[in-house]
């Protein structure tokens, strides 16, 4: 048993699709296979279910997952010692943010960091902010920037970046710029269809006693400005995403002053805070 295979192993408890680790992992199917293999040899059990729709992990498999979790993430910080002991830290850190969080903060965070430990190499990933506790959780990623909900993982450390307000955003065309202006019985509402805003965007409404005309639910705050933007109807937006997107001055901005605002920071699982690149992160 070795590092490489519980690596190996790892990725696949996570991924349950043996093509998805194989490509993640920068190796053949085969090789994957045989390294599976050899581990269900020396443990003398199978650790996977597998046929040819789907791939489950047995008692067995979850049982050396909390073994491998373990030693991994102790190589990693006895691995990260020596090096900082005889060299500048090196190695590398993958992180996953959203594409508006990629150009409004992570380029300051990443700067510091950078200029701090240039022999660091990142790998960053970027997509709907929705997964990027998921992506921790699962080891995908070693650290996220995501945003603080009420049901936020206990299991997950988080670093606050700071608030993010949300703005209500309508069409050019109606001339709307005051919360006051609006009539709800004539204005259609595009409403977020997961994620933080979807939950925000309720309990305003709630609050507020307003029933919204729905005409859309979209996924992506993007997705809701490019629809306000075409005239669909009225939309609830971070002002982030406004300040960053190409249609953003193809709408009217109305100022929302009892609106929750998005709460966001950087994240990582508790367990793995004291790994020294994800440390030198956090300190940044």
């Amino acid at each position: 048993m070795d590092i490489r295979s519980l690596e190996l192993f790892q990725h696949l408890a996570s991924s349950l699709h043996f093509a998805k680790t194989a490509e993640s992992m920068f190796v053949s199917p085969s090789t994957l296979s045989r390294s599976i293999q050899r581990l269900e040899e020396e443990c003398g059990t199978t650790l996977f279910v597998r046929d040819n729709r789907k791939v489950k992990l047995t008692a067995a498999g979850s049982k050396l997952l909390g073994f491998s979790q373990h030693i991994l993430t102790e190589w990693k910080k006895v691995k990260w010692e020596l090096q900082h002991k005889h060299q500048q830290l090196q190695g590398e850190l993958s992180l996953f943010c959203s594409v508006t969080a990629s150009q409004s903060h992570l380029p300051s965070l990443l700067d510091n960091f950078r200029h701090k430990y240039p022999q660091v190499e990142i790998k960053l990933s970027t997509g709907d902010p929705a997964l990027s506790v998921n992506k921790v959780m699962q080891q995908e990623v070693d650290a996220a920037i995501a945003i603080h909900t009420p049901d936020f993982p206990a299991e997950l450390q988080f670093l606050s970046l700071g608030e993010i307000p949300l703005l209500l955003i309508a069409p050019k065309d109606t001339l709307l710029t005051r919360l006051e202006q609006v009539d709800w019985r004539q204005h259609s509402f595009i409403l977020p269809e997961s994620g933080p805003s979807k939950r925000i965007v309720h309990h305003w409404f709630a609050e507020q006693g307003i029933r919204p005309r729905i005409y859309a639910t979209v996924g992506g705050n993007e997705a809701i400005v490019s629809m306000v933007a075409l005239g669909c109807g009225l939309g609830i937006v971070p002002q982030v995403v406004l300040d960053h997107s190409s249609i953003g001055q193809k709408v009217n901005r109305i100022r929302l002053d009892d609106i929750e605002p998005y709460q966001l920071g950087l994240c990582c699982l508790r367990k793995r805070a004291d790994e020294p690149a994800i440390q030198a992160l956090f300190n940044c």
